[in-house]
């Protein structure tokens, strides 16, 4: 019963440690990347005015859906990729409700000319990688080619209202396109349940099958084993709304860009 009861132990302290991680998320959001409001605009492009608007609209959005959307513009990547970047902003900050999981962040990088819509896991049924491309294509990037920052996020968050409402759709070649089959990564839960598999099963039966030493080896796990900055500069701002993440959870669904 002893043996057993090591297991019993092992996973139970994973399930609070899995908690203790998601309650404290939002506690140990880095201030550079902490999203305070629905539109953050580190480049000082956008007018007070415009922000506003922005603002007054995802806010409303929100409140009426629970679907949270929200902007960040930043000046450059400062080398990473725009995918890490945007994934974890939006992961960090727990974009979207608990358990719906339904949140979509807008990530812009002006300077270095590239973008990204993440999509909470949620949400990836409705604004699918390939509609999230199209968006891009057709919504926003023409209007920043033009210089119209403001312009091709409106018109981008309008199209992703759309999109999770399922009223903004693919065009033909994009829903036989795609972007093929994704593996990118796996959700914390099956992670932890598949944690809890090879305790339960695998490692009892490795070591009924090694047996004597065999046992006491495949304790390792139990016993320890062996083996082995980014700038918020200034932006434009707007005293106004309020952005608090409801714990949503991004596994890589979306697409990125350039113009």
């Amino acid at each position: 019963m002893g043996y057993y009861f090591r297991y019993l132990l092992v996973f139970s302290l994973l399930f609070v440690f899995s908690g203790s991680l998601s309650s404290q998320r939002s506690r140990s959001v880095p201030k550079d990347i902490q999203v305070t409001t629905y539109v953050t605009d580190k480049t000082g492009t956008l007018t007070s005015s415009q922000l506003k608007d922005l603002e007054t609209k995802l806010a409303a959005f929100d409140k009426e859906t629970s679907t949270q959307i929200v902007v960040w513009m930043e000046a450059s990547l400062n080398g990473n990729s725009v995918e890490d970047r945007s994934y974890e902003i939006a992961e960090q900050n727990g974009i979207g409700r608990k358990g719906k999981d339904n949140g979509v962040l807008l990530y812009i990088a002006k300077d270095d000319r590239k973008l990204r819509i993440e999509v909470g896991y949620g949400l990836e049924g409705a604004l699918t990688d390939a509609l999230s491309s199209q968006i891009i294509r057709n919504e926003i990037t023409p209007q920043f080619k033009k210089g119209s920052f403001y312009g091709g996020i409106n018109a981008g968050v309008d199209a992703i209202m759309k999109a999770t409402k399922g009223e903004y759709t693919a065009e033909d070649e994009d829903k036989n396109s795609g972007e093929g089959p994704k593996i990118c990564c796996i959700p914390f839960p099956i992670f932890i349940v598949a944690i809890i598999f090879i305790f339960i099963f695998v490692l009892p039966i490795m070591s009924r099958l090694f047996g004597g030493k065999g046992r006491k080896n495949s304790n390792w796990w139990w016993t320890g084993g062996s083996g082995s900055g980014w700038s918020s500069g200034s932006g434009s701002s707007w005293s106004g709304g309020g952005f608090s993440g409801g714990g949503g959870s991004f596994g890589g669904g979306g697409s990125s860009g350039s113009w």
